[in-house]
């Protein structure tokens, strides 16, 4: 179940990015990732289930690393894809 809110997520921000919000979209994917994040923490290796790579601090370090950086990308760079 964390597994298919966070590819929910993932799934809608495809969606906007692909009505040509893009920003939107992969803000919302790296939001995606800190939701992951947030539940690696909160729940047990066997609750987390598919979201369990390799341990906690790990799996945690490495979604809030990337989601972080993709959130803070989406919100800086400027001009869009096509302009």
């Amino acid at each position: 179940m964390p597994l298919a809110v966070v590819l929910l997520l993932v799934v809608a921000g495809g969606v906007r990015i692909g009505m040509y919000h893009w920003r939107q979209g992969t803000a919302l994917i790296g939001g995606a990732l800190l939701v992951a994040a947030v539940l690696r923490v909160v729940l047990s290796d066997a609750q987390a289930g598919l979201l369990t790579i390799r341990s906690r601090v790990v799996d945690v370090l490495c979604y809030v690393g990337l989601g972080g950086f993709i959130v803070f990308d989406a919100l800086t760079i400027t001009g869009g894809p096509f302009g």
